[in-house]
């Protein structure tokens, strides 16, 4: 436990606008430390992983619980628990300082985290993440104060799928403890299929980046190339798996690669994305499944029609598992630009819906 805030609410609400959030619910200072604590790994192995926690600074022992699943990051260094300047930290001082109790797991690989992060692995998502509510509980309780048990659950980008598989793990009980209390992810790749053959097609920004990151950690998982020459054309062939081991920084990578995934990967690799069969495409259909349940909570989907990144219809393809499943769901369009101002729009909101669900 390694504290690394400690703010008036005044020093929370400057953070808050210069990350371009709005400050005007902040209530209290904050609190916040990062936690190591023992996990498991894709294979259940024991392994440890980094979040940050976050308290108010006011005299209610039972708290609210928040937990906040963040977006793609290919750096270790920039999530939550590790980078002050980072919009997850922001967002966690955002909640907390409305009175709330915040964990907000940098996931397997990233922050302080040993290896490389297993991205898209919805079992490592939910171990990593519930584990990180426990450990929140029981730092907590190191400073005489108690969590709640319902979860109010919210995620950006990566942090949607992973809202909706941690809400389900709660609802089915992965924890004797906790339980989900509503969810609400934000402009999530919830039909993982369509969004990789998108990228496949260049259909989306950063589509060489983002295909790349999910092919080199997907191959490390389930083994989708026997030599990186069958995915990558030269002379990327030799350098992209090096370039996705959490080491790099997304500017690096981003000028290392080209620009397209036409130029990345080679046709037939391509062709493969387009269309998976067999291990692949049964990996890719639990995750295009994240949203095919009943929650229990409402669910209040979030995203904007202008998403360059992440398309809208992902959005409306999760809606419409919910709603097949009679889920008490809406999806709100947020006027934003571009896919990173959609959660710094969504933020507000978000915090509306959970006053109604608390």
């Amino acid at each position: 436990m390694t504290p690394v805030e400690d703010l008036s609410a005044q020093q929370v609400a400057t953070r808050l606008a210069a990350a371009g959030i709005d400050a005007s619910r902040v209530r209290y200072g904050v609190r916040a430390e990062r936690i190591v604590y023992r996990t498991v790994d894709t294979e259940g192995r024991p392994t440890t992983a980094s979040e940050l926690v976050a308290l108010p600074k006011n005299a209610v022992h039972d708290l609210s619980t928040v937990s906040w699943l963040h977006g793609t990051e290919v750096y270790r260094g920039a999530v939550a628990s590790v980078d002050a300047a980072s919009t997850d930290r922001a967002t966690v001082l955002l909640f907390s300082s409305t009175g709330r109790a915040v964990s907000a797991p940098d996931y397997l690989g990233l922050g302080k985290g040993p290896g490389i992060h297993p991205y898209g692995s919805a079992k490592a998502t939910v171990s990593a993440s519930v584990d990180a509510l426990r450990a929140a509980r029981t730092s907590a309780r190191r400073h005489g104060r108690t969590l709640k048990p319902r979860v109010l659950v919210s995620g950006f980008s990566q942090g949607g799928p992973a809202t909706m598989l941690l809400g389900r793990a709660l609802q089915h009980g992965a924890d004797a403890y906790f339980r989900p209390g509503a969810l609400a992810p934000v402009a999530g790749p919830f039909d993982l299929s369509a969004f990789e053959a998108g990228a496949a097609d260049d259909k989306a920004a950063k589509s060489s980046l983002y295909l790349a990151y999910f092919v080199t950690a997907w191959n490390r998982m389930y083994h989708l190339y026997d030599s990186p020459e069958e995915a990558f054309r030269a002379p990327y062939d030799k350098e992209v798996d090096q370039l996705f081991d959490g080491d790099h920084t997304g500017e690096q990578i981003a000028l290392a690669l080209p620009a397209t995934s036409k130029a990345l990967f080679t046709e037939a690799f391509l062709e493969k994305m387009r269309h998976p069969t067999g291990e692949l495409r049964r990996r890719l259909k639990v995750m295009d499944d994240t949203c095919n349940w009943h929650p229990e909570v409402p669910v209040r989907l979030f995203h904007s029609n202008d998403d360059k990144d992440v398309a809208f219809t992902n959005s409306r393809y999760c809606a419409r598992q919910l709603s097949a499943h009679t889920a008490d769901e809406r999806l709100i369009e947020v006027a934003a630009p571009d896919h990173s101002t959609t959660v710094l729009k969504a933020l507000p909101q978000i915090l509306r819906e959970f006053d109604t669900a608390t």
